[in-house]
């Protein structure tokens, strides 16, 4: 690789090796550690991890089935360039399944769980009311986060939990479709009221009127 990155050995007596691998790989690349292009060797991220080469083929596996990483047999391994195109079709990917966990969540999610629902509508609002997209985004991501957990549906939890990365390396670069801050602001205070009422409809409405989707 171009670079060294600083990674902390990992504890090879881990239950799921491959999958701690697989994390920290993939917040290297989220975070530039691990930059566009950058190729990647399996034995030298082996020695700096501490682990043997298998682990981390299984982790570069699943990183490059997830779009992050990209092989050419017998040639090299190397971090994915990001696209527009990518950025555009998480965004529409993202908005349609955050407005259907609204539908599913809110019916069934305890009061608990409802609460950090708003608790995250409440960091999304201040967000936007700063016109602050990279923290919108953010505050977004974790109340996603939230309603997914909250349908209690193993399938849904799973599927994108498995995405995570792939989404959030994806969404690099984006901003709200609404430029006005006190208008978009008003259509998240009027969504966290529906998410209070329980109203999955209104608050489904509102995400995607948000969001540009039909």
């Amino acid at each position: 690789m171009s670079s060294e990155p600083d990674f902390a050995p990992l504890d090879p007596r881990g239950a799921v090796l491959g999958d701690e691998v697989y994390s920290v790989l993939g917040q290297a690349i989220l975070d530039g550690r691990l930059r566009p292009g950058e190729r990647l060797r399996d034995t030298e991220l082996a020695g700096r991890l501490g682990v043997s080469r298998t682990p981390v083929r299984e982790a570069l596996q699943r990183l490059e089935r997830n779009g992050l990483v990209e092989v050419a047999a017998g040639r090299w391994t190397r971090v994915s360039e990001p696209d527009s195109k990518a950025l555009a079709d998480t965004h529409e990917f993202v908005a349609y399944v955050m407005a259907n966990a609204m539908r599913m969540a809110l019916p069934r999610c305890s009061e608990e769980e409802l609460a950090g629902i708003l608790e995250r509508a409440d960091a999304l609002i201040a967000a936007s009311e700063a016109d602050e997209p990279m923290k919108m985004l953010y505050c977004t991501a974790l109340m996603f986060q939230s309603l997914i957990r909250a349908t209690g549906n193993s399938v849904f939890i799973t599927v994108l939990r498995e995405a995570d990365l792939a989404l959030r390396r994806n969404l690099t670069g984006w901003r709200p479709l609404n430029n006005d801050p006190a208008d978009r602001t008003d259509g998240y205070v009027r969504m966290r009221a529906a998410l209070a009422a329980r109203d999955g409809q209104t608050a489904e409405a509102i995400l995607r009127a948000q969001h540009g989707i039909d």
